[in-house]
């Protein structure tokens, strides 16, 4: 008999029939699951994402996947806990760690995945550049948004650990470079799982009491690790709806975190983020001493050259009382030339006198009559000049030189 002939099915009541030998699907699954899930657990396979869909509960469920076979896989709980930090996607290649599970109701088998790393990038750098790129596309570090520091501020919120050697620093910094600004510490812790929502607490706190012109958030350096609480989304959304203007300092200058991207400005270093805020008091300050400095040198120079004009002045204005003095003595020049002016006019008028004197004397009748001579006068003292000028019996006065004589003509 050909295999044609036989029976496709077999008779129940045969004897040799291996019906009671026959194992459910069930129970066929279940040794299956038995047998996978005891010998392949805590494996590590590589492979690409594919297929990826994340549920509501927080449970992600994709296919591992190479160039010859492909694997489900679930991470239950991927969505709440993001342990790793950076998110699935399709074509990300990936190291997972997990258990063989079968999945019964299907018949199938899956890995049930409890870490994932990315493969050529550390978990937590590539969490780093899909949370900057995610940022990034949303707008957060455009140029636009980001508000001007203050020139001048008055009061500077630092945000920082109380125990941290870069508080130390940022204070110390202050204190030499703008003295007279009020520092306001609102501490925060800066690493740990707890870190990020104590730095948002402490940016609200902040701005919902207005606290200061500027907010100095800042940590010293560290591992990517020791940062990582600076590269949280709802601390990059909370700095970019602060209201007052917020510096990142976070780290040394080679360190970059999402906080320093969605920022108003980022400072290398904590002490830079403190030189930076109060660059313009330094400046106003060094402008100030640079005029006060110029001021004085003007001063001087202007005080140099009045004193030496007021010198020259003085050299050329003599003292009063010496112009005192010397009026006095050419007073007296003057007085006693005008003396000898009036002796030597008198002595002349006198000399002439004496002339004119000699002169009248020589021509006087007395000088005649004292020759010899006589005046002849009527009774009214009239000179007569001539005898026919006499009457007969008329008085007649004859003065000599040394007296009067009175006779009668006849």
């Amino acid at each position: 008999m050909s295999n044609e002939d036989l029976p496709l099915f077999r008779n129940q009541n045969d004897s040799s029939s291996p019906a009671s030998d026959a194992m459910t699907v069930s129970s066929l699954t279940m040794k299956i699951k038995r047998n996978l899930e005891g010998e392949f657990r805590e494996i590590w396979v590589q492979g690409e994402i594919s297929n990826l869909k994340e549920a509501t509960s927080g449970h992600a469920y994709f296919s591992l996947k190479d160039d010859g076979a492909t694997i489900s896989a679930a991470a239950f709980g991927w969505g709440k806990k993001k342990k790793a930090g950076f998110q699935l996607k399709d074509g990300l290649q990936v190291i997972c760690r997990g258990n063989v599970s079968v999945y019964a109701p299907r018949g199938n088998y899956q890995l049930l995945v409890d870490v994932i790393e990315p493969l050529g990038a550390g978990a937590l750098q590539l969490a780093f550049e899909q949370l900057k790129e995610k940022l990034q596309k949303d707008g957060l570090f455009e140029l636009e948004r980001k508000r001007p520091l203050p020139k001048y501020p008055s009061k500077i919120v630092v945000i920082s650990s109380p125990q941290a050697a870069a508080l130390r620093d940022i204070l110390t910094v202050l204190k030499r470079r703008a003295p007279f600004v009020e520092v306001i510490i609102v501490p925060a812790l800066v690493q740990g799982e707890e870190a990020p929502g104590k730095l948002i607490q402490a940016l609200k706190v902040a701005n919902h009491y207005r606290l200061g012109d500027v907010i100095l958030l800042s940590r010293g350096g560290g591992s990517i690790e020791d940062l990582w609480a600076f590269n949280h989304e709802e601390l990059a959304r909370t700095i970019a709806r602060s209201e007052i203007p917020v510096v990142s300092a976070v780290g040394h200058e080679i360190d970059f975190t999402i906080a320093d991207f969605v920022s108003d400005l980022r400072a290398p270093t904590p002490s830079a983020g403190a030189e930076i805020i109060t660059q313009h008091w330094v400046e106003l300050r060094e402008r100030s001493q640079q005029l006060n400095m110029r001021l004085s040198q003007t001063m001087r120079r202007e005080i140099l050259l009045k004193r030496r004009s007021l010198e020259a002045l003085a050299a050329r204005l003599r003292n009063p009382r010496d112009q005192l003095r010397e009026k006095a003595q050419k007073v007296d020049e003057l007085s006693m030339r005008l003396e000898r002016l009036i002796a030597h006019l008198i002595e002349r008028k006198k000399m002439a006198l004496e002339r004119l004197t000699g002169q009248l004397d020589a021509l006087s009748p007395l000088a005649v009559l004292s020759r010899g001579y006589a005046l002849i006068q009527d009774d009214q003292k009239k000179l007569i000049r001539s005898a026919s000028q006499v009457k007969s019996k008329q008085v007649l006065q004859l003065k000599f030189a040394d007296g009067e004589v009175k006779v009668i003509a006849e």
